[in-house]
């Protein structure tokens, strides 16, 4: 099973808003020149995030996206599954039709292990990713600033339950 562009970016996306959320809305070309996206791409995301109920648009000057629930009622299977990724490392993506139409010596093997990975994923909130020191490493948070056109945020402090 290989997770796509498309799980990934979406995640990161997610992770940038959660990250930034406090300070308001997030724009879209923000996320975009900070993480290295397409803007374009991001928007096809973004439309179906929004029909998830993940995150909602704010209109009008300084609008932007944000989240639409609290960081820990969203896991990252959730962000995944809002644009569509399969979390199935079937060949047959769940069929039972894998070998000749019928299933495949080992299609249990992978039908488990999609549901490990499923239940990894799930276990995961929004916001117990970005509580990760990681995530308020002054080296990507410096990079990811760099990149920024105007004039770059303060670094985040960390949590105190993190020290």
């Amino acid at each position: 099973m290989k997770l796509s562009t498309k799980g990934r970016y979406a995640v990161t996306a997610m992770m940038h808003l959660a990250i930034h959320d406090r300070h308001g809305p997030v724009t879209l070309a923000e996320i975009s020149l900070c993480q290295g996206i397409s803007l374009s791409y991001l928007e096809q995301l973004f439309a179906k995030l929004r029909r998830r109920g993940l995150v909602e648009g704010v209109r009008g000057p300084g609008g932007g996206y944000r989240l639409a629930l609290m960081p820990d009622r969203i896991t990252i299977a959730n962000i995944i599954s809002a644009v569509d990724e399969r979390m199935d490392a079937t060949r047959c993506c769940g069929q039972e039709n894998c070998q000749g139409g019928q299933r495949c010596l080992t299609h249990k093997l992978w039908t488990d292990l999609s549901r490990q990975i499923f239940t990894f994923l799930e276990g995961i909130t929004l916001a117990q990713f970005v509580e990760r020191p990681a995530a308020y490493d002054e080296v990507v948070m410096h990079r990811q600033h760099a990149r920024r056109r105007e004039q770059p945020i303060k670094p985040l402090p960390i949590p105190a339950a993190m020290m």
